[in-house]
């Protein structure tokens, strides 16, 4: 048995979520805590009572879903030695999940990893003024359908797939009138739903260049060390634990496409037959049903959760 611990991204973030986990756990107290200090601000607040409109500001959602992660992997390894580089083949997150992995697997401080994620966040809602941009997600189209579908609807507009989540499932992202286009060019070609998404910003597309800009930036000056264990990484579908390597792969990952798909797929040629996913919602574990029905993916983000998991 082989495992790989994945790491959600945006779009799982829930109010309430992580405040059972700080009931529970000392551990997580502490990761919560940690955040909000080097953030000087009172996410761990905000995560659990809201309001939901500012928890779902992508500066905001960024950080949180990494802390709520990595509160789950501090009390897998303090309350049942469960730690990463001696339980898990691979790591790897989905999107800004790619930093919470990245924490995990000790290549980044929790608190540089917070600040990264803070600045990230903004970053990505700066580069496109709010309503310019769009996201939506094809239903029932492959990828190379929806690149053509994407190559169509651009009219000189920018309008790229942003990601490969699974089978059936592929996300565009670009100017907002190119983006409905895609839509309708989906539709035309006889599938029947694409479903514009609520994000404030055209994420994975390169609208998002002056970002990619900023967090060149932001990580040429924090230190990294080599994974613990290898990252899957998201615009490559391969496996590194270069941090040279990384830092680009990161900078790359802002504009490029999440490969979540093809990073599945790779994880179970190598080996690997279980995805254990770590934080808020059961997004990931939902996708890799649909990627591969041999893999067991299992969800952990409640303390009900963890204590099953340690005793199995």
């Amino acid at each position: 048995m082989s495992r790989a611990i994945v790491f959600p991204g945006q779009g799982s973030q829930a109010v309430g979520m992580g405040r059972e986990l700080a009931g529970a756990f000392s551990e997580a107290r502490d990761v919560f805590q940690e955040v909000d200090e080097a953030l000087k601000q009172k996410l761990s607040t905000l995560m659990w009572e809201g309001p939901e409109n500012e928890l779902t500001l992508t500066e905001n959602a960024q950080p949180a879903l990494m802390a709520v992660s990595m509160a789950v992997v501090r009390v897998l390894a303090l309350q049942g030695g469960w730690v990463v580089g001696e339980k898990a083949a691979l790591v790897a997150g989905h999107s800004l999940g790619e930093y919470s992995a990245l924490a995990a697997a000790g290549t980044f401080s929790l608190a540089d990893t917070a600040r990264l994620l803070k600045t990230r966040g903004q970053a990505m809602q700066k580069a496109v003024p709010v309503g310019v941009g769009a996201m939506a997600a094809l239903l029932g189209v492959e990828i190379d359908q929806a690149r053509e579908i994407a190559a169509e609807a651009a009219e000189g507009e920018i309008c790229e797939t942003a990601n490969d989540n699974a089978p059936g499932q592929v996300v565009v992202s670009g100017a907002k009138a190119a983006v409905e286009r895609a839509m309708a060019a989906a539709a035309a070609r006889g599938f029947k739903r694409s479903v514009l998404l609520p994000v404030s910003a055209p994420f994975h597309c390169a609208l998002m260049r002056p970002a990619a800009e900023v967090m060149a930036a932001a990580l040429a000056v924090v230190p990294m060390t080599a994974p613990v264990v290898p990252l899957m990484a998201n615009v490559t579908a391969s496996q590194t634990r270069d941090p040279e390597e990384i830092r680009g792969l990161l900078v790359a990952q802002v504009t490029g496409t999440v490969r979540w798909r093809e990073s599945v797929l790779a994880m179970k040629a190598a080996g690997v037959d279980r995805l254990v996913e770590v934080g808020a919602g059961k997004v990931l574990a939902g996708l890799a049903k649909r990627i591969d029905k041999e893999i067991v993916a299992t969800s952990l983000q409640t303390p009900a959760d963890i204590e099953a998991f340690l005793k199995g």
